[in-house]
């Protein structure tokens, strides 16, 4: 009768052994679906849904989407490095950089469009 339990017990450890991969498998797939089943959910939520333009629905709207050329200017990553090249670097970054530091923290609202300079009566 002892014998009857051991191989009964060693049938199931087999059996868990066996289908340890598996599980393992099964137990990612389901930990990561609820991972982002709750990022959707945060993401819907919060609002930045809305403001995706990259999503299908809004390719009529991101042609609207305004640029405003003069507020920022990109510098080229590639080319050839001189003293003028470093000036006209410099310039540029410390125009960007007087835009942060003029931007108080500690008003009321710091991520209102006219603190982020994205309202189209704020001044820059």
């Amino acid at each position: 009768m002892e014998d009857h339990n051991q191989d009964s017990k060693a049938e199931h450890y087999t059996f868990t052994s066996k289908h340890r991969f598996l599980i393992f498998i099964c137990g990612s797939l389901l930990i990561s679906f609820v991972i982002v089943l709750a990022s959707m959910e945060m993401y819907n939520g919060s609002g930045a849904a809305q403001l995706d333009l990259s999503r299908p629905g809004y390719m009529s709207v991101r042609s609207m989407a305004g640029k405003n050329e003069d507020d920022f200017q990109s510098f080229s990553s590639s080319g050839q490095i001189s003293k003028d090249i470093i000036n006209q670097f410099k310039a540029l970054y410390e125009k960007q950089s007087k835009k942060i530091k003029d931007v108080d923290a500690f008003v009321s609202d710091p991520l209102s469009p006219d603190a982020l300079g994205i309202s189209p009566n704020s001044v820059q």
